[in-house]
């Protein structure tokens, strides 16, 4: 189970979270998955997912690669979850640090999270720190831009279906940097 160490409620009782766990035992209706454009699924968050949840993921997956083409940061793919706990798995491209234009990149994957989560009418939605381990991007500077848009989206979208926008991070330095953005710019 997760550690819930901030929140903030938002008009209609929804709720943005930031919780220290293991995304891959979060019950929510979806997780999402920090993933490369051709949905192989061989490192970091992107493999604890695939191992956890059994082969119906990388199956799925490459399902959806070959019907639908590479997956774009705008519109995330999404797979049933397997062994997981949750209903869902989006799987989202984040950017890879150096590639150019990565901070428009991390936001187009959030939001289209978002946006695909509330297209599958869920209400409960898990998302990594998304791009900030293998792929490079700056803790920080993803938080600022993850809470930014989450906020955003929760705003402007007030008949979205989505109820609690939780952020599950894993180890200590994400977690430390994340509460020092968010403490900052007092999301709270």
């Amino acid at each position: 189970m997760s550690e819930i160490l901030r929140q903030k409620t938002f008009p209609g009782d929804r709720r943005l979270e930031v919780a220290q766990g293991d995304i891959t035992l979060e019950p929510l209706d979806a997780i999402v998955n920090a993933a490369n454009t051709y949905l192989q699924h061989g490192g970091g968050v992107a493999w604890a997912i695939a191992r956890r949840g059994g082969e119906v993921i990388q199956r799925e997956s490459d399902e959806w690669v070959r019907k639908y083409g590479p997956v774009t940061h705008e519109e995330p793919a999404y797979t049933s979850a397997g062994n997981l706990p949750c209903k869902y798995v989006i799987h989202a491209v984040g950017p890879v640090w150096g590639a150019g234009n990565e901070d428009q990149k991390l936001a187009a994957a959030v939001q289209g999270s978002l946006k695909r989560a509330a297209e599958l009418g869920l209400q409960s939605i898990a998302l990594p720190a998304i791009s900030t381990g293998i792929f490079g991007f700056p803790k920080e500077r993803a938080a600022a831009i993850i809470f930014s848009l989450i906020q955003r989206y929760l705003v402007e979208h007030p008949d979205t279906s989505l109820r609690l926008v939780r952020l599950t991070l894993f180890d200590a330095p994400t977690v430390q940097a994340f509460l020092k953005v968010w403490d900052e710019s007092r999301v709270e």
